[in-house]
């Protein structure tokens, strides 16, 4: 089975922040794979995408405030017209990648207890962002 669909997410506020919830609402022929591969692709280039910690929020903060101290906005750019926030948000994209590959098993993201699908925004008043979803695998 081959399948791909753009989801839209709504606006979220700079910071890290978990996705698997709306992945699942806007895809859920996710849970019609029994062995597969989910590959999400984000079509912006200052935001990113990451698979990390799902208990604690307090490292999801940590997270964001590490990346403003790599690419911070005082540093002197020359790519300045779209804002403080917008080159920055490149160097972070960047850092942080535009995509994301985890294996589906049973209809699951077969990732770690601790781990979950994270948008990474990094402009300080960033609309919605578009991801490409595809999956490869075999339906239960």
């Amino acid at each position: 089975m081959f399948f791909q669909k753009e989801i839209r997410l709504p606006a979220f506020p700079r910071g890290v922040h978990q996705i698997g919830r709306q992945l699942l609402q806007q895809c859920p022929e996710i849970q019609e794979v029994r062995i597969g591969l989910l590959h999400l692709f984000i079509k912006h280039t200052s935001a990113s995408l990451t698979l990390n910690e799902n208990a604690d929020p307090d490292v999801l903060v940590d997270l964001d405030r590490s990346l403003d101290a790599i690419a911070p906005e005082e540093f002197p750019y020359i790519h300045t017209c779209e804002g403080p926030d917008d080159m920055p948000a490149h160097v972070k994209s960047s850092l942080m990648g535009a995509s994301l590959s985890v294996p589906i098993t049973e209809g699951r993201a077969n990732v770690g207890i601790w781990q979950g699908v994270c948008l990474c925004e990094h402009r300080n008043h960033a609309s919605g962002r578009s991801i490409v979803v595809t999956l490869l695998g075999e339906r239960s």
